[in-house]
């Protein structure tokens, strides 16, 4: 469906649902520890939502089998967690969406585990993350979809990125994945015109190879074709008439 402006109500509703994803990636950043398993994430995750009454949003989305995509290193997204052992210097990304009253919002960030982590990952974490808040800082009533993809596109080709095409940003609220695609590309100028009301996740995805990916044979977790490292960062946003909200931040 198209996303479409949201009511007061379903905005608030929105804002809820937002704090409570934006609480648990939160606890999870603190929590991760080298020798977890994603599935104890993942568990960990399950239950911090449940007690601070939302529901998961990816939990049977389209055959899903978890609350959260856990996806390590070469792992781009959709991660499925499972036996796993996460080790010091791991690249994770944690994506997770939160159902709240019917409205959902999606979010996601990527960590390193442990105290290790070699500089390089490091510098593509904080500028995967710059990325997104530089398709944020673009967001008004009538900014078009390519502003957003130019502004992401523009932090990551100066750190000489991959920026992974296969996958977009989207409209998100009544359903995870509404129309319109927001690409992490584009010419400003361009594209559908959104206006204020509308909620939309700006989300990044870069590597430090090549942009081309393949599934794997789980037919969920999307890694780099080359095997590089990647990285994945996500907020929804609330569009409003001068500037934006982000949702999904504490």
């Amino acid at each position: 469906m198209q996303t479409r402006v949201k009511t007061a109500a379903e905005i608030s509703a929105m804002r809820i649902s937002g704090q409570m994803l934006a609480t648990v990636l939160e606890d999870l950043r603190h929590s991760i520890k080298p020798g977890m398993t994603t599935q104890a994430v993942a568990d960990r995750a399950a239950e911090k939502l449940d007690d601070l009454g939302g529901k998961p949003a990816f939990l049977g989305y389209q055959g899903f089998p978890d609350v959260i995509c856990i996806s390590v290193n070469n792992q781009v997204v959709h991660g499925i967690p499972g036996d796993l052992v996460l080790k010091s210097g791991d690249i994770v990304g944690l994506d997770f969406g939160v159902v709240y009253k019917g409205m959902i919002t999606d979010g996601a960030i990527s960590v390193i585990v442990g105290s290790s982590g070699d500089q390089e990952s490091k510098q593509l974490i904080r500028d995967t993350e710059a990325a997104m808040y530089a398709g944020i800082e673009c967001l008004h009533d009538g900014v078009r979809v390519g502003d957003i993809g130019a502004a992401v596109g523009k932090v990551l080709n100066k750190g000489k990125y991959g920026i992974v095409r296969d996958l977009v940003g989207h409209g998100v609220g009544h359903e995870l994945h509404e129309d319109p695609n927001i690409p992490n590309y584009g010419r400003t100028g361009t594209g559908p015109v959104l206006k204020a009301g509308m909620t939309i996740a700006i989300e990044p995805m870069a590597t430090l190879g090549s942009e081309e990916v393949v599934v794997a044979d789980d037919q969920w977790t999307v890694q780099t074709l080359d095997d590089s490292l990647s990285a994945h960062f996500e907020h929804t946003v609330l569009i409003t008439q001068d500037g934006y909200e982000v949702l999904t931040k504490l």
